[in-house]
């Protein structure tokens, strides 16, 4: 397999995520009711069914709840790739809004120890998982076409997922629990 695939998507990935990240701060800038659901909507639906007392028990919530969301990046390729978009573009514009709506009360300094530290294994895990998700709705189309074969591909791009993707979750989940805390009070 080509590198230049692999790379095309993980550009076009990249650019829809930060475009979104850029929506999301804007968006929430302009409009802060809009920031205020979607930070209800994360407390609720991601920080509310994880317990922060124990890092053990939220490595184990945060790892399942990263790799169900890049196991959807990448399945949704199977949708030829609008599921993926979709997932993309709702994570980018979350943490934009997420990380305007923190930015008011405190210093750049804080909102970079709350996200970098993890956010080095998390955003790249996001970010390989959707290029996949776009590899493999290409390899469907290319199969549509007659000129592919999508179940070769398909598992080529599982075991890049498997081997890649799953150790910078487990990295992530592991840095979210155990040492971002540790750096944000440090910062705070």
């Amino acid at each position: 397999m080509s590198n230049t695939p692999l790379t095309n998507a993980i550009i076009i990935t990249i650019l829809l995520f930060f475009s979104c990240l850029t929506v999301g701060w804007f968006g929430s800038a302009h409009n802060p009711q809009v920031g205020d659901d979607l930070l209800a909507f994360f407390e609720k639906e991601i920080v509310g069914q994880i317990d922060g007392s124990n890092p053990y028990d939220m490595a184990v919530k945060l790892f399942a709840n990263n790799l169900e969301a890049c196991i959807l990046l990448f399945l949704g390729g199977a949708s030829f790739g609008i599921l993926t978009i979709f997932i993309m573009s709702l994570n980018g514009i979350l943490i934009g809004a997420i990380m305007e709506i923190i930015s008011k009360d405190h210093s750049a300094l804080f909102v970079a120890a709350a996200l970098v530290p993890h956010g080095i294994f998390e955003i790249p895990a996001f970010i390989l998982s959707g290029a996949l998700g776009i590899l493999l709705a290409q390899s469907l189309i290319a199969e549509w076409y007659g000129s592919g074969d999508s179940a070769d591909a398909a598992r080529v791009f599982a075991r890049l997922f498997l081997v890649t993707v799953l150790p910078l979750v487990a990295a992530a989940a592991i840095v979210e629990a155990f040492i971002t805390p540790i750096v944000i009070h440090l910062v705070a």
